[in-house]
């Protein structure tokens, strides 16, 4: 019966292979396996009987059956006995031999099977084979194909017969007429020929030992002959490669005599073919054999070939590898293997043939013969040993190729060299200094993308794997250490091998290291035995230098320090505590930072203090002498490299510092004076900072230098001490002046401050002054900067206080005239800037300045700079951006010039009197007509003020007498039409109201909350929106007006009056603030005009658009309504709707003090709540419905209300009437949902997209929604407001459908942003549960039920009322509110859980009513009760659940495969909430649970991922109840929500327990899930046959007969034709399985 039903299960699979889906033919693939790891002889005579039935089946669908054949019995070969090999040897045999035509695919599966059986019955399989393999007759392709594989896979037991095989198949070979079997012949010969050299290469491991070469070698020869004579000239190119892949292994057994005999005519005829074939793998391959086998043979016909062997070869090597085709890449492998062979047996010829070639003009030719020389050099080691020094010899002329790929191949030659011993000949120093020179090639800092075919490789590339090698030779190779060491050294110094110094460092670096490991002294350097070594001077200066641009070159900084730490002993045996202190920190310092973020300058400082520390700690006058010789021969080393050169004059000023010899010291500055190359501006800098740090130890020996060179007569061109320069030209001497004056700047500010004071005057001044009178820009930029740090010397020095600055006001003279000598169009160098700052110093110093020049240089320098046109970034970007960047930063940089000259001036006058003065040279351009000029001027105002006030030290309470005169020349700039004006304009305001603070007494760091208030205030003046404007000057005029003092007002006021003829508006627009104020007194008597003013107000605000008369309105409009406000609220109510943007400024201004608001509040509630809503109106069509129109005076006030509440003022009346106000609003926005505008104000609403209306929408339930928001907003509640958007809230409260969620979401924000005010608003809304209209039953009911949701409802006292309130609506003639009514019941779990248990009994009762509400079309209703039950369910008391258990759970079982999700999930959750009431019923709900399981396993494929997410708690909670220990941790630990679910292997492991722990539940698990074959969803019907599948696998034999396979096997072969691919995967499966139940 098993046999039966095996043999109906695999031939249910096999009928299956004719699905045309590649995954279902793969799974029936795996199926058949799997049958077959169970019953493999089964399964084998199944597949057997399957095939010999169905002849005609089409050869794809065999293939998939002989390919499972293939697998089963690969993995089961062990257990196979003869018969079953036996049947299918014979089935594979006849499979593969059925059709005469070559079917591969087909014949290969066939093949294939023969070839598995034959790894244990090779007997059986010949004896079968043989049978189609008879003397004379040509036999099957595949045939001999089986043969060859048969050879491969199992050697011992095939070369036995291989002797007779050949024996019959040579005489066919001359029967074969088809190319294709010609080609097998040959794959077989090839394949024979392997194995007998593998089976004679392990002869004692082989079944007879007895076999030799010779057995073989004349059948092999025989072939040889077919192949090579007749079937190697044929015209089909693959069946000619395919003959020279069997001649190769061939070769190896052809008798020797005979080989020799071929070989003239073998070796020409294989290379013959390198012209016929673009493909040369399997040429180069096959003749590599071939000379292998001659060599073993010891043949002397290779002589003869060599040189057509040589020549043949050559070009492949030659003609580049192509990395894309790998074929290309083998066949340079074998081809090198070839010369490998050649050079071992003919070293001389070979190099002979090479080294010529060298000189080609041919860069391939060059490239070929260079990677042939490495492979020689590497693999023919021994007998290339005595060529050593000739092929080092031959290499000379390979050095001079400037080709980037002949580079690349001679460096990869030299490596090869280094490993075997050549560089350590004589000659071999060429080498490495070549690699050294390859090291140095510049790299290209934006590589070219490369074409693959390019013929020339980047110099970079060049440069990297040099890089790399000198570092692989100096780590990885012994021999080279005593070569490299200290060798490298000669190329550290010079300035060629600069691009090398990383690499050469830190191969210095590695070698040094390794020396002190093998002793103390073995990294001394021996400078007596290597002469051409640099001195340790020499290279000191050279790594110092260096380090200066540390990231330079790969980071050359750090292998320099490193490697200068490495060798301290051999620079100064003093310095070894000191460098292994010092240097490590300075590396650090490098690898924390970046190119970017290190500080240049403190990186120099730190290696300067470095130098400084060494000179220090050598303390040998004469070294230090040297050193400071060997770097100024440096010096000139350095040209084109501006910023090491400059770091060179530093060290030399530092060196010469530390020289105690004060004639060396001169000898040397005169040298540099002499040397220097004066028109490099980085060399003038390098020069001048070199004499100032030498002259802080050398002060007097610095300024007799500067002296000698100021009077040798050098600028007339006469000759003299300076005969040097005697043929300098004009310009030239220029910048020698220039140098000079920097050399007087630099040593004023290095040297002592108490020795340098007295001689500022007389000895550097003096040679200063008299190149003032110059047109040259750079004598002038560097007479500036001398004159400034001549200053910061005498500001800083120790005796500042005491010294007079005789010539001060001289110099400041001569920069303002420096100043005006500028054009004042255009900004070209930063002339300006400097002369301002060195000002800046000057100023502070005494004596003071008079009066005249002090406003003589306040007025040229506002002038230089105020005045320049705007940077016009249209024409900037037309140029370079480098250029307009930097003149972006120049002004910049002038204007905080400018700002720090005229701080230092009023420094010097801090007092009201001293601010007045300044800006009665500030004030014209503050009130210029040009922007620019303002904008800048502002600017300087704000940092002068700012500065004032942070110097202010106010010792005794005076008045700020002009403080009315300052603010109203800033305040009208509030406005400015520049925004950066307007900035400026507030921070001085605010400073000038501190400022009056300070002078009334406050400390300076007291905060006044309204004058903060301004800084706040910025915000609004960013934007030039014509509204916010006035709305911040109105506050900013406000603070002024608190803040003023009263005798400073009535000046203020006359100064604001003055400007407001400004056409610019700011002045009217500050004056206006105050002119409403008068009003106050006039308005009581002016009732029965009031509408008619209204009215004026109206049209005036029509005719002017100006904001000062806005605001003018506002206020009048406020004045009025407090004396009255009900005609006021009249008037306002008839204008048109929708209102305008002039009517709702008019409701606006209502809201200014709270009792009126209040007031205008109420009245405007009684008239929403006075009308009907809306009013029902027929539509003309026939059987149309009726249309809600909304009635015209709520509406109204709806709007009104928002426009006052829109104001924040309006907030302390909206808090007063909030209960009133949220009702009202609240019910306002239930009756509106639906409900039409009526027709006329449709029409006006479509017309009202003018410029003067407001842009709110006038849609009823919209506006009313706006307005609610309002009030929430304004009542305090904003936290509110923003939860309900952030939840959707508002939206949904317009929509009819989900009207009663946004509410929820409405009641929830107000539970937990405003709970304190619930109770008055559940008083207020109460009476609405019995309104005549359903809409507002619905809002109550839904914000109600939500409130239930909070504790607050609870703490408030509140909860029983609701609920009694809940329960009555269950009778509610509306299903919504039915439904909202037991989420209400439902969400007491959350807010009160204590009060369930109180309830229980009723809460259970209503939920159960709820799940049989017979008007429930849609189970809305059942789906509430369901979900506010889950949650009820934590609560109860378990004797109330207990009576219902069992009736609920029935209930709910149908909506589990219910097609809303919802339900689905609702029901789910509960039936998971419900097995914690099962203690008491335990074998009766049990039962449900397994009734519910496989539905609850399945639906974890559900199509919808919050009805999964159930499914998992369902099945947790279910766990523990089903007496499975295994299966509830499964469902704890794998169900989990945050973990994804690999549903295979989870459900295979529950399957395993199940059957553990339930196996007689077998048949009732199997048939519910065929319930699930006919699911609507794929991934559901996938699962159920898979669960199935699971089922079976783990289930005991003892148990298997309860499956009624009959059925089973019935309904899986009819789900096999499901559309769905998935679903047949799974099925293809889960038949593959069932074999463990038969």
């Amino acid at each position: 019966m098993a046999e039966s039903r095996i043999r109906r299960l695999s031939t249910t699979l096999m009928d299956a292979t004719t699905d045309k889906d590649p995954l279902v033919q793969e799974q029936i693939y795996n199926a058949l396996c799997h049958l077959g790891e169970s019953e493999p002889e089964e399964i084998l005579h199944a597949c057997d009987e399957y095939l010999r039935q169905h002849d005609k089946l089409a050869f794809p669908h065999r293939v998939i059956i002989l390919k499972a054949m293939e697998t089963v019995v690969k993995n089961n070969i062990a257990l196979l006995d003869k018969s079953t090999a036996k049947v299918v040897i014979f089935l594979a045999s006849n499979e593969m031999t059925k059709s005469k035509e070559v079917v591969r695919e087909w014949q290969q599966a066939a093949s294939d099977v023969l070839v598995a059986v034959g790894q244990r019955f090779i007997n059986k399989v010949m004896e079968e084979a043989l049978t189609k393999f008879q003397p004379g007759i040509l036999p099957h392709y595949f045939v001999m194909q089986t043969f060859a594989n048969l050879s491969v896979s199992n050697v011992f037991g095939m070369v036995p017969f291989l002797n007779s095989i050949l024996g019959t198949m040579l005489p066919m070979l001359g029967m074969a007429k088809q190319d294709h079997m010609k080609s097998v012949f040959c794959y077989a010969l090839q394949h024979f020929s392997e194995s007998i050299q593998e089976y004679l290469a392990n002869l004692d491991q082989a079944p007879d030992p007895t076999v030799r070469k010779d057995t073989f070698s004349n059948e092999i020869f025989s072939a040889y002959e077919v192949l090579f004579n007749s079937w190697l000239q044929h015209r089909e190119a693959k069946l000619r490669l395919a003959v020279v892949e069997a001649i190769g292994p061939m070769s190896y057994l052809m008798p020797s005599e005979k080989l020799e005999e071929q070989l003239p005519k073998l070796i020409p005829g294989i290379l013959a073919l390198y012209k016929k074939h673009a493909e040369a793998f399997y040429i180069s391959k096959s003749l590599c054999q071939i000379l292998e086998a001659s060599v073993n043979i010891g043949s002397r016909s290779l002589d003869v070939q060599l040189d057509s062997l040589l020549g043949t070869l050559h070009p492949q090597i030659c003609a580049p590898a192509d990395p894309s085709i790998p074929l290309t890449v083998k066949n340079h492998t074998e081809v090198l293997r070839c010369f490998t062979v050649l050079a071992c047996s003919f070293p001389d010829r070979v190099l002979a043939f090479l080294l010529p070639k060298l000189e080609s003009s041919n860069e391939r030719t060059r490239v070929g013969t260079l990677l042939i020389m490495r492979q020689i050099i590497n693999s023919a080691s021994s007998q290339m040993e005595i060529k050593k020094p000739f092929i080092l010899a031959s290499m000379k002329l390979p050095l001079q190729d400037s080709n980037n790929k002949v580079k690349r191949a001679m460096v990869q030659v030299i490596s090869a060299m280094a490993h075997h011993g050549y560089l350590e000949q004589p000659g071999g120093e060429l080498m490495l200094e070549y690699l050294i020179r390859q090291c140095a090639l510049p790299s290209d800092p934006q590589p070219r993308k490369q074409p693959p075919d390019a013929d020339d490789l980047a110099s970079d590339s060049v440069q990297s794997i040099s890089v790399n090698t000198l570092f692989l030779l100096s780590t990885t190779v012994d021999r080279m250490n005593n070569v490299l060491w200290p060798y490298l050294l000669e190329f550290v110094t010079p300035v060629q091998f600069t691009n090398a110094l990383t690499p050469l460092c830190k191969s210095l670096l590695y070698l040094a290291t390794k020396k002190q490991e093998e002793g103390e002294n073995a990294s001394l350097i021996r400078y007596d035995l290597n002469a051409n070594l640099p001195s340790p001077y020499a290279i000191t200066t050279r790594l110092l230098v260096v380090s200066s641009q540390p990231y330079v070159g790969d980071c050359r900084g750090t292998a320099a320090l490193c490697l200068l730490n490495v060798l301290h002993y051999s620079v100064h045996p003093a310095l070894d505590q000191l460098w292994s202190k010092k240097v490590p920190p300075l590396v650090e310092y490098i690898e924390e930072n970046t190119e970017k973020s290190l500080c240049q300058k403190e990186w120099e400082e730190k290696l300067l203090l470095f130098l400084q520390e060494t000179l220090t700690a050598v303390s040998d006058n004469t070294w230090i002498c040297q050193f400071g010789t060997e770097m100024c021969k440096q010096l000139n080393s350095y040209n084109g490299f501006p910023l090491e050169k400059n770091f060179l004059y530093k060290c030399i000023g530092t060196t010469l510092g530390a020289c105690i010899s004060k004639d060396l010291v001169q000898k040397q500055l005169q040298e540099l004076l002499e040397t220097a190359r004066y028109h490099e501006e980085a060399e003038r800098e390098g020069l001048a900072s070199c004499f100032g740090i030498c002259a802080i130890n050398h002060l007097e020996e610095t300024l007799a230098k500067l002296e000698d060179f100021v009077r040798s007569d050098i600028f007339k061109k006469s000759v003299g001490l300076f005969s040097i320069f005697k043929d300098r030209s004009d310009n030239e001497v220029e910048k020698i002046k220039s140098t000079l004056i920097l050399c007087y700047g630099y040593v004023a500010v290095y040297a002592p401050k108490e020795l340098v004071l007295s001689r500022i005057e007389a000895d550097i001044l003096k040679n200063v002054f008299q190149y003032f009178n110059t047109k040259d820009l750079t004598l002038k930029l560097c007479l500036i900067r001398s004159i400034c740090m001549i200053s910061q010397a005498i500001y800083n020095g120790v005796k500042c206080g005491d010294f007079v600055f005789s010539r001060k006001a001289e110099l400041v003279a001569q920069m303002v005239e420096f100043i005006k000598a500028e054009p004042l169009d255009s900004m070209r160098t930063p002339l300006r800037q400097r002369a301002m700052i060195t000002c800046t110093y000057l100023v502070v110093l005494e004596p003071h300045l008079s009066d005249p020049d002090r406003t003589e240089l306040i007025d040229t320098c506002l002038a230089s700079v105020l005045a320049l046109p705007p940077l016009d970034p249209a024409k900037e970007r037309d140029g370079h951006v480098t250029d307009a960047l930097h003149k972006e930063m120049l002004y910049g940089d002038t204007i905080s010039a400018l700002k720090d000259l005229l701080k230092s001036l009023l420094q010097r006058n801090l007092t009201p009197h001293g601010l007045q003065d300044m800006f009665a040279h500030l004030g014209p351009w503050i009130k210029s007509s040009k922007e620019h000029e303002r904008q800048r001027a502002v600017e300087v105002s704000a940092a002068l003020l700012d500065f004032y006030l942070g110097k202010l030290n106010v010792s005794t309470v005076i008045p700020f007498y002009n403080l009315g005169v300052l603010i109203a020349l800033f305040s009208p700039r509030c406005s400015d039409s520049l925004a950066s004006v307007r900035q400026y304009a507030v921070d001085c305001v605010y400073c000038l109201l501190y400022i009056q603070l300070c002078y009334e007494g406050f400390a300076r760091d007291h905060r006044d909350e309204m004058v903060e208030g301004l800084k706040a205030l910025k915000k609004g003046l960013e934007e030039p929106d014509f509204t916010v404007l006035f709305h911040t000057c109105n506050n900013i005029a406000t603070v002024i007006g608190k803040r003023v003092p009263p005798d400073q007002l009535m000046s203020l006021l006359l100064a604001m009056f003055e400007g407001l003829a400004d056409p610019d508006k700011n002045c009217s627009r500050a004056a206006t603030v105050m002119i409403n104020s008068l009003l106050k007194e006039r308005g009581g008597v002016l009732q029965e005009k009031v509408p008619d003013i209204m009215s004026i107000i109206h049209s005036k605000l029509q005719e002017v658009d100006e904001e000062h008369v806005r605001k003018a309105a506002q206020q009048t409009v406020y004045i009025l309504a407090s004396q009255h406000k009900s005609v006021v609220v009249s008037s306002l109510l008839g204008s048109s709707l929708p209102f305008d943007s002039h009517t709702c400024t008019m409701w606006r201004s209502l809201a200014t003090e709270p009792t009126l608001t209040a007031q205008i509040l109420e009245q405007l509630l009684e008239k929403v709540n006075r009308d009907v809503p809306y009013k029902e109106s027929k539509c003309f069509l026939l059987g149309s419905s009726s249309e809600r129109v909304a009635t015209p005076l709520p509406l109204a006030a709806t709007c009104a209300l928002h426009e006052i509440m829109s104001a924040p003022e309006s907030g302390a009346a909206v808090l007063g009437l909030y209960p009133q106000l949220f009702v009202t609003l609240l019910l306002r926005v239930s009756c509106t949902v639906g409900v039409q505008l009526p027709k006329n104000l449709q029409s006006r609403e479509r017309r009202s997209a003018g410029p003067g209306t407001a842009p709110r929408t006038l849609e009823p339930c919209s506006c009313a929604v706006e307005t609610l928001q309002a009030m929430l907003a304004r009542g305090g509640s904003e936290e509110v407001a923003r939860a309900v958007g952030r939840a959707g809230g508002w939206e949904l409260m317009a929509s009819a459908e989900r009207h009663h969620d946004g509410i929820a979401a409405l009641a929830s924000a107000m539970a937990q942003h405003a709970g304190p005010r619930l109770p008055l608003i559940v008083k207020n809304l109460m009476p609405t549960l019995n309104s005549v209209l359903d809409n507002q039953r619905i809002t109550t009911t839904a914000f109600l039920a939500e409130l239930l949701n909070s504790n607050v409802v609870n703490d408030l006292i509140l909860l029983e009322t609701m609920m009694d309130n809940m329960t009555g609506r269950q009778k509610d003639p509306c299903m919504s509110v039915r439904m909202l009514a037991l989420r209400g019941l439902g969400n007491i779990s959350s807010g009160a859980p204590e009060k369930v248990r109180k309830h229980g009994a009723k809460l259970l009762a209503s939920m159960v009513n709820g799940m049989d509400d017979k008007d429930d079309p849609h189970n809305l209703v059942a789906l509430e009760a369901m979900s506010s039950l889950s949650k009820l369910l934590d609560h109860v008391e378990e004797r109330d659940v207990q009576s219902m258990l069992l009736h609920i759970a029935i209930r709910i079982r149908p909506f589990f495969d219910s097609e809303q999700p919802d339900l689905r999930k609702s029901s789910i959750v509960l039936f998971g909430n419900l097995t914690k009431f099962s203690d008491g019923n335990c074998e009766v709900f049990f039962e449900q649970i397994l009734n519910g399981l496989v539905t609850l396993l399945l639906h974890l494929q559900d199509p919808k991922p919050e009805v999964v997410k159930a499914c998992k708690f369902a099945l947790r909670m279910c766990g523990p109840n089903m007496g499975c220990e295994g299966l509830c941790d499964m469902f704890l630990n794998h169900l989990r929500e945050d973990r994804s679910l690999h549903y295979g292997e989870f459900m295979n492991n529950v399957c395993k327990h199940l059957m553990q722990s339930y196996p007689e539940m077998l048949n009732r698990l199997i048939l519910t899930n065929l319930f699930y074959f006919k699911s609507n969803w794929v991934d559901i019907r996938a699962a159920a046959p898979m669960f199935i599948g699971f089922l079976v696998l783990h289930v005991d034999e003892d148990h298997c007969q309860q499956v009624d396979l009959d059925q089973l096997i019935s309904s899986l072969n009819l789900l096999l034709k499901d559309p769905a691919p998935a679903v047949r995967v799974k099925v293809a499966e889960t038949l593959g399985r069932l074999v463990r139940v038969l």
